[in-house]
């Protein structure tokens, strides 16, 4: 058996991609998005019908010439989102523009607004997550979204007040980014040279939020994300899920041994009557430069990724 079968008896494996070359290789039951994916997807010319598509829906809705680019940019990612749930039984996750992170209301318009445009679709707001950076106010707007049957995959995660205040919020599901967090401490040199796996400060963080998680019972889904390497996802076994992308599957699939089981569910005990106050969650945050510069950073990504895919469809239009 290989490894990419073996990890699957404890975790459930998702596919971290917008190609359907490699959706329709591994067939797994979820997807995630992102905004950088989606830019080096819909930069192919095999893809370009999406955006043509996308432009001539915003024309239709009409309405001021800002409206329809923000309406193409945003039915780029419903559409690819529409393509991929024509492959896959399970749930794929359609992130938000990264400008609107900290304005909660803000979020919460913009996400309904991506559900509506699935539903156009015929698509149920059952099959879709909201990914959502793990800001204060978008984990507020996530459990908001609750309200109205909307799930969100609360991205970007790299502290652990992140994941206290997404697990008191009832959200879905977070992503905890493992590799994101191991650049930040190679980068300081923080890293020991010997390295060893059980020593990543990646996978180190996952195992913590796993284990309080289970400890006080959230049934928040916990998924690791952004890999490095397979030792990585291995050592995280047992997830609830591991979000991971082609070449780390390609090589999990071309290596053979039985995976042992790494996280394992503790005895559930009653949970923490106090809630993280908003002021407690940013000084929480903030006690970890790490979280601090990695959120930031994430979210400036995004949303420059965002704005070249706004100038892609300005081009065309």
């Amino acid at each position: 058996m290989n490894r990419l079968e073996s990890l699957k008896k404890y975790s459930k494996i998702v596919v971290d991609s917008g190609d359907m070359q490699s959706i329709q290789e591994y067939l797994p039951e979820d997807i995630t998005t992102n905004p950088s994916l989606i830019l080096k997807v819909i930069t192919l010319p095999k893809y370009e019908y999406i955006i043509n598509n996308s432009i001539a829906y915003s024309k239709k809705k009409g309405g001021t010439y800002h409206n329809q680019l923000i309406n193409a940019v945003d039915k780029i990612s419903v559409m690819l989102g529409q393509e991929i749930l024509s492959i896959i039984s399970g749930k794929i996750s359609t992130e938000i523009d990264a400008h609107l992170s900290f304005n909660s209301d803000m979020c919460i318009e913009k996400s309904k607004k991506i559900i509506s445009m699935y539903e156009e679709e015929g698509i149920s707001r059952s099959k879709i997550l909201i990914k959502l950076a793990s800001t204060w106010e978008c984990i507020k707007a996530a459990e908001e979204l609750k309200k109205f049957n909307i799930n969100c995959n609360l991205t970007l995660l790299f502290s652990f007040a992140q994941a206290r205040a997404c697990a008191e919020a009832n959200v879905y599901l977070i992503s905890p980014f493992v590799g994101r967090i191991y650049d930040w401490y190679k980068s300081k040199s923080l890293i020991q040279q010997e390295y060893s796996v059980d020593k990543d400060p990646g996978v180190c963080s996952v195992r913590k939020i796993y284990y309080y998680y289970k400890q006080y019972g959230y049934k928040t889904i916990i998924m690791g994300a952004s890999f490095r390497n397979i030792h990585q996802i291995l050592a995280l076994s047992g997830c609830d899920y591991l979000t991971i992308s082609p070449d780390l599957l390609k090589e999990l699939k071309s290596s053979t041994g039985n995976v042992v089981r790494q996280l394992h569910c503790p005895k559930v005990m009653e949970q923490p009557i106090d809630l993280l106050s908003r002021s407690q969650f940013l000084w929480l945050h903030n006690e970890e430069p790490m979280a601090v510069e990695k959120l930031s950073e994430g979210i400036r990504q995004f949303g420059e990724d965002y704005r070249k895919l706004k100038q892609i469809i300005k081009a065309k239009m």
